[in-house]
């Protein structure tokens, strides 16, 4: 990095050399360039006609989804502006679990439109407050088109399971599967102080190829992958009284160095027989307090895994510690560090608690249990890579029929609301007479990517589609969308297409925030990297060329 002085000519390095600087207009086209490839990479899987991507790592793991976030963390995105649109996808599905997709569309859209703006000489700070202005009106606009809903409405709550798994391989199955996801969520439900909360982590998804996608269960209680430690223990235990303990059912070593001088054969009889001893009072100390299942957070000597069978009580040792604490939601019981604390009021209850054999692995299936906190789904499907999607498609219905009761609103789908913002930011936009009135206006248009791109993947005309909707809205039809079977303008709400508010408000918020923060870059330095190149820029990212790559 040089500059001229004066006179001599002199160059002064302010900068060690490689390292990259670009400056100005070429920083901005070049950010926004980034972010557009990153978003139109997933643009294609938006939507129930939209197509699936196959990624394939350096490993030759293969990946085949439609899900927007898999989509862009496999991707291995480097640029640096374009991983600000990953990021808000990542918020997305943190956030709300579903709606990655559209949040990357948005985001992509938003920097496209803005730099029609910028080739017109408007700075980047009156369209960043431009579209400050048109977030906060949008997110009136779209709670302005919702409408409330409880967690009693299970058949609402059914149709927005259904709507988060249209367009993955889960579809033909989703009539069961959003039953289950509806079912699940509202058994985890949290009331403190009259408001809900629901903590999707206590819905513990496992997935195991083999089957069908409509073996699929939910289990009222938990499945743990492990398997009974002792072949002489029971397989099957009704009305099981479960033990959490976290502490190991093996001798201790001694933390400092101790050494045992043993001088006659009798001696180490005893110091065996006392170790003997030892587990088998843990072991005794267990059976007293009446347990018939134990779940071990650490290990099992064989020793006490004989006596355990002896007595008759199931057990399992290893189990995650996130595992132990949906097994306390479960069955009621709580985890003892201490087997001298093991008492009655410390054991949960479970109805059934059997080993089966799923996809040639024995896993434990904790189940019937009165009121459960946490709750199991199991996930099946004919190959690996099914099993993952429709997981994935499970996993995007739980997160918007979760934020749905949590927010307690929702809207139709097929690029409704969008519309319903568009239509409202250009009303809005005529009361601003300077230059943010073409940021408010810019932000419209980017609003209606959503129903433009659910008919390019549908095989429509965007522009046909685009003038239809608009016209239904301006009549006040404000839950019209596009239906992409029938390629006509629909009420959406009728057609049972509904979302999460949550989804709309978060896709908003995050992709408009992300857009403002890209536009304010006018600088890019990049340090060279001790290997000779610098890092994440892709070819062309120095000279403020237009073409992007990965």
């Amino acid at each position: 990095m040089t500059n001229g002085m004066g006179g001599a000519g002199q160059q002064i390095f302010v900068l060690p050399e490689g390292t990259l600087r670009t400056l100005g207009k070429d920083a901005q086209h070049t950010n926004i360039a980034a972010a557009k490839v990153v978003s139109d990479a997933v643009r294609t899987t938006l939507g129930p006609k939209g197509m699936d991507k196959m990624l394939v790592d350096s490993m030759g793991d293969i990946v085949i989804t439609n899900d927007g976030v898999t989509i862009l963390e496999e991707m291995q995105v480097e640029h640096p502006a374009a991983k600000m649109v990953v990021e808000v996808a990542k918020t997305q599905d943190e956030e709300v679990g579903d709606g990655t997709t559209t949040a990357a569309i948005l985001a992509g859209e938003l920097l496209k439109r803005a730099e029609g703006l910028l080739d017109q000489e408007i700075h980047p700070t009156v369209i960043t407050r431009g579209y400050k202005l048109a977030k906060e009106q949008s997110l009136k606009l779209v709670e302005s088109v919702s409408k409330k809903i409880t967690e009693k409405d299970d058949d609402l709550l059914k149709k927005i399971a259904i709507t988060a798994m249209t367009g993955k391989s889960a579809e033909r199955a989703s009539e069961h599967l959003a039953g289950l996801a509806v079912k699940a969520v509202k058994m985890v439900i949290d009331r403190q102080d009259g408001k809900i909360s629901i903590d999707t982590d206590n819905i513990k998804v496992e997935k195991k190829q083999g089957g069908t996608i409509e073996d699929t269960e939910l289990v009222n209680g938990l499945i743990i992958d492990k398997e009974i430690v002792h072949p002489g223990m029971p397989r099957t235990v009704k009305g099981a009284k479960v033990a959490l303990v976290d502490t190991a059912l093996e001798i201790e070593k001694t933390e400092t160095d101790a050494q045992i001088q043993i001088t006659s054969p009798d001696q180490m009889q005893k110091f065996l027989e006392q170790e003997e001893k030892m587990l088998k009072d843990m072991v005794e100390k267990i059976a007293n307090s009446g347990c018939t299942v134990l779940f071990c957070q650490k290990g099992i000597d064989d020793v006490a895994q004989h006596y355990l069978s002896k007595k008759k009580i199931m057990s399992a040792r290893r189990v995650k510690k996130s595992d132990m604490e949906k097994l306390v939601r479960a069955t009621g019981a709580r985890i003892v560090t201490s087997l001298d604390d093991l008492g009655k009021d410390d054991l949960g209850f479970a109805g059934l608690v059997e080993e089966k054999k799923v996809a040639g692995e024995q896993m434990l299936f904790v189940k019937e249990c009165k009121d459960p906190k946490a709750v199991s789904l199991l996930v099946r499907g004919g190959t690996e890579h099914v099993v993952e999607e429709v997981y994935r498609a499970v996993e995007d219905a739980i997160g918007g029929v979760a934020s749905s009761i949590e927010v307690g609103q929702v809207v139709a789908g097929g690029g409704s609301p969008e519309e319903a913002v568009a239509k409202g930011l250009r009303d809005f936009a005529q009361k601003y007479s300077g230059r943010e009135q073409l940021a408010i206006l810019a932000f419209s248009e980017a609003m209606e990517v959503i129903p433009r791109t659910l008919a390019e993947n549908a095989g429509l005309d965007p522009i046909d589609i685009l003038v239809e909707l608009r016209a239904a809205h301006d009549k006040g039809q404000n839950t019209s969308g596009v239906n992409v079977f029938t390629g006509k303008i629909v009420d959406m709400w009728k057609e049972g297409v509904i979302e999460p508010l949550k989804i709309k408000t978060q896709a908003i918020s995050s992709a408009s925030e992300a857009a403002e923060m890209i536009l304010r870059i006018d600088d890019i330095i990049t340090a060279n990297r001790l290997s000779g190149g610098p890092p994440g820029m892709p070819p062309g990212m120095g000279h403020g060329g237009d073409h992007e790559e990965f």
